[in-house]
């Protein structure tokens, strides 16, 4: 078979029903892919070059670097992703091709629905195919998280990459971070006359800022004290209590519970259907929420305000997404009161003279793929 001199590539970006901060404690997540995403038209080129540009960009800049002199943090701002996915491929001696990139995407940035991920795999997905790579989407998510944590200097877990790669249309993925075990769990909210609703709240979030290493930071300390590796191998909430410390005792007792509840939510949707087994779920997941508003703290007002807005409106159950301190609300509401919460999110957003909130459908979607 040929290698193709150019292509075009989607991958998507992922909303969380469960498991946030897991995955870098090694413990359970439960992504699914969105259907909106990010597109990678790569070309490749014999100079040695790697030359991006986006189209969500102002100006059209094409940012120019010479793949050889890639090093960690040589690169700034959004070409950082994709020079870092060309950097992690070639330190793991693939020899990939110089290429023109040019990017595309209907994510918002800095929403919480890994928009950096879905860059990062689109990118790899193409790089990969016109150097005439062949590369399993396993390691190909661990080469793109590598090019985020190392390059652009990012400290997340593998959840969003992972994601975006392995993700099946109607499910949920439950990924054991320690084990790296996958198990697809049917996930079909609208076969139930229910909606799963991204409600952005227009609060920017950067994974890069000093907040997110401080919480990893504490789960470290916290493991240490507890004598694992990791949070993640602790799943009775009592060992959680041995810590003295008390922000060590939350930040693990959120991991613990976490986990718990993303295994919950995978049991349920793999034993039942209909719209009983949301409103379980939409339990679950303000659950999750107060736990990460109050132990692991990353929450923000206009979170808070938008999960108890959207619960008073109708909805079964609603969490923050993502990394936190900004982002998204992940809502599950009856397809009747959708517009009642779009409605009453909006109408309190704006009697506090915040940015209005965007609203983004959540349809369970294929993992990237080669779309031409």
């Amino acid at each position: 078979m040929s290698t193709p001199a150019s292509g075009v590539w989607f991958a998507p970006g992922r909303a969380n029903l469960m498991g946030e901060h897991t995955d870098y404690n090694e413990g359970l997540v439960l992504p699914f892919a969105l259907s909106q995403g990010v597109t990678a038209t790569v070309t490749r080129r014999d100079d040695g070059l790697l030359a991006m540009r986006s189209k969500q960009m102002p100006g059209d800049e094409i940012i120019t670097v010479g793949v050889d002199g890639l090093r960690p943090a040589s690169v700034q701002g959004w070409a950082a992703y994709p020079a870092g996915v060309a950097w992690a491929l070639r330190a793991a001696d693939v020899p990939v091709a110089g290429a023109t990139i040019e990017i595309d995407s209907d994510l918002p940035v800095g929403a919480g629905v890994s928009s950096s991920a879905a860059l990062e795999c689109a990118v790899a997905l193409g790089l990969c195919e016109v150097s005439g790579i062949a590369m399993s989407r396993r390691v190909l998510a661990a080469v793109a998280r590598q090019a985020e944590n190392e390059f652009v200097g990012a400290p997340t877990g593998i959840i969003d990459q992972h994601a975006s790669l392995l993700c099946q249309a109607g499910h949920a993925m439950l990924l054991d971070c320690a084990t790296r075990d996958i198990t697809q769990v049917p996930f079909c909210p609208s076969a139930a006359g229910v909606s799963s609703l991204v409600i952005d709240t227009c609060v920017p979030h950067s994974l890069a800022d000093g907040a997110y290493a401080r919480r990893r930071a504490q789960c470290e300390e916290a493991a240490r004290q507890l004598e694992v590796p990791f949070l993640g191998q602790i799943t009775d909430p009592a060992d959680a209590g041995r810590l003295e410390d008390p922000k060590l005792r939350r930040r693990a007792r959120h991991v613990v519970s976490d986990s718990a509840r993303a295994r919950a939510i995978a049991t349920a949707l793999a034993e039942e259907d209909g719209a009983d087994v949301y409103r379980d779920i939409g339990d679950l997941l303000t659950a999750g929420h107060a736990s990460l508003r109050d132990d692991f703290e990353v929450s923000w007002t206009q979170a808070d305000v938008t999960v108890e807005t959207a619960i008073d409106a109708g909805a079964y159950g609603a969490k923050m997404i993502g990394g936190g301190f900004g982002g998204s609300v992940l809502a599950l509401v009856p397809t009747g009161a959708i517009a009642d919460v779009r409605a009453a999110v909006t109408r309190t957003f704006t009697e506090r003279s915040w940015t209005p909130p965007a609203f983004m459908e959540a349809v369970p979607s294929p993992a990237a793929r080669r779309i031409a």
